[in-house]
C-alpha cells in the first residue's frame, strides 16, 4: 500500500475537538487512508451507501445519535454525501458529543460541500485527497522504478487501482472512467443530457494546454454558453477537471479573461479520447506532459498547504508562459518542455514587469517542481 502524504497531517488532528473531512474523487483511496489510520483504534464504521445507515442518520435527534454511537469514541462515516442533511447531523455530534472524534469521507464535492459548509463552520478540518502523487509513488517504489515508469504513468495516470494493476491498466482505467466519471455527476439533478456532457468532456480533452472558449464549445455542442459553463463547473466540482485562469496585473496587452482547463488525471483524459498509445509516438506529448506536471504541482501545493494561486500568462502578441504562481506578492514563471534540448525564448516583458525569472521544467529536472 502506498503511504499517503496526508496520513501524518490527519493523524495529528485526532482528538482536537473537530470533525475531520476527507473529500476527493472516487477511487483515490479515501476509505483506505482512513482505515489505515484506524487499524489499531476501536471505531464505529457507518457506510452512507447502506440504506439503513442513510435512514438513521438523515434527521436524528441527539438521543438517537447517542444510541447509534454507544460507547465508541471514534466514528467513521464513509460516502457521507449520500446521506440527506448530513451537515446538521455532523454538527449535532460535534457540538453535543465532544469526546467523539468524527471522520467523514465523501466523493462529491458539490454534494458534501453544500451540505457541510454552513453547519460545520469552525468545526472541521477539511482535506482533499487526489490520485497518487508522483512523490508518493516514488517514495513507495524507489527512484529507479519510478523513472522507468514515468512515460507509462503520464499515459495511464496515477489512480491507485491503475498503478496496482501493472499490465492491466487499460481495462482498469476503462472501468474506472465508465463507472465513476459520470456516476456522481449524473446523479446530480442538473444534468438533463448526459450525451452532451460526454461530448463536452471529449472536446475539453482535446484542448488541454490550449485556451478554452465557452462560445466555441457552445456552438460545437449546440447548447448555450451558460449550460457549457454550468457543466464545466460540475466537472470541476466532481474532480474531473480544473481551471487555470490567465494572469494579468500590469500590462494593457495581457490576456485577462481566458482560461485553460486540465484534467486531474491524464489517464482519465486519455481514456476519454480513447488514446492510450505510448508517449513516444503521440502527437499530444507536449500537452500531456504539461497537464501531468500541472496536476502534480496542484497535488504538491494542496498537501503542503501552499497558498499559491496558479495561472498561465499570455499577451496579445502571443508571448506566453505555461504556468505562473503568485504567493505573498511574489510571482514565479515556469515553462514546461518534455525535451531538455527544446529551444525556448523567455519573454523579457514578463521577467521585467514582474521582477522574476522563468524556470524551464523538463523530463530531467521535473522533481524539483513537483516534489
Amino acid at each position: 500500500m502506498i503511504k499517503r502524504a496526508l496520513e501524518e497531517q490527519i493523524n495529528n488532528r485526532f482528538g482536537k475537538g473537530k470533525a475531520i473531512l476527507l473529500i476527493g474523487p472516487r477511487q483515490v483511496g479515501k476509505t483506505t487512508l482512513f482505515n489505515k489510520l484506524l487499524e489499531n483504534k476501536e471505531h464505529l464504521f457507518l457506510n452512507g451507501d447502506d440504506p439503513t445507515v442513510r435512514k438513521l442518520l438523515t434527521k436524528p435527534n441527539i438521543e438517537q445519535l447517542k444510541n447509534i454511537i454507544g460507547g465508541y469514541k471514534v466514528v467513521f462515516i464513509d460516502e457521507a454525501q449520500r446521506i440527506d442533511n448530513i451537515g446538521l447531523t455532523l454538527k449535532l455530534i460535534t457540538d453535543q458529543l465532544k469526546d467523539v472524534q468524527l471522520l467523514v469521507s465523501g466523493s462529491s464535492a458539490f454534494e458534501l460541500n453544500n451540505q457541510t459548509q454552513e453547519p460545520l463552520t469552525g468545526r472541521k478540518w477539511e482535506y482533499q485527497l487526489y490520485p497518487i502523487s508522483w512523490s508518493e509513488f516514488e517514495d513507495n517504489v524507489g527512484y529507479l522504478k519510478a523513472q522507468q515508469q514515468l512515460e507509462l504513468r503520464i499515459v495511464h495516470g496515477m489512480y491507485p487501482d491503475v498503478i496496482n494493476n501493472f499490465g492491466d491498466e487499460t481495462a482498469v482505467l476503462k472501468q474506472l472512467t465508465d463507472s465513476y466519471l459520470y456516476k456522481d455527476i449524473l446523479s446530480y439533478g442538473g444534468i438533463r443530457k448526459p450525451e452532451i456532457l460526454e461530448k463536452l468532456l471529449r472536446a475539453l480533452a482535446f484542448q488541454i494546454g490550449s485556451e478554452v472558449s465557452y462560445n466555441e464549445l457552445a456552438q460545437l455542442l449546440g447548447i448555450d454558453k451558460k449550460t457549457v459553463s454550468n457543466y464545466i463547473d460540475l466537472l470541476c466540482q466532481a474532480y474531473v477537471v480544473f481551471k487555470l485562469p490567465s494572469f494579468s496585473k500590469n500590462l494593457r496587452n495581457e490576456i485577462k479573461t481566458n482560461q485553460k482547463i486540465y484534467f486531474y488525471d491524464t489517464g482519465v483524459r486519455n481514456m476519454v479520447i480513447g488514446d492510450l498509445n505510448p508517449l513516444e509516438i503521440r502527437q499530444d506529448k507536449g500537452n500531456l506532459w504539461e497537464n501531468f506536471l500541472i496536476a502534480e504541482r496542484l497535488k504538491h501545493n494542496a498537501y503542503n498547504s501552499s497558498l499559491a494561486k496558479c495561472y498561465f500568462w499570455r499577451t496579445v502578441q502571443q508571448q506566453e508562459i505555461d504556468y505562473v504562481e503568485e504567493e505573498a506578492g511574489k510571482v514565479m514563471g515556469f515553462e514546461i518542455k518534455w525535451n531538455p534540448k527544446s529551444k525556448f525564448k523567455i519573454p523579457k516583458t514578463f521577467v521585467e514587469t514582474y521582477k522574476t525569472e522563468v524556470d524551464v521544467i523538463t523530463n530531467e529536472n521535473f522533481r524539483e517542481f513537483i516534489g
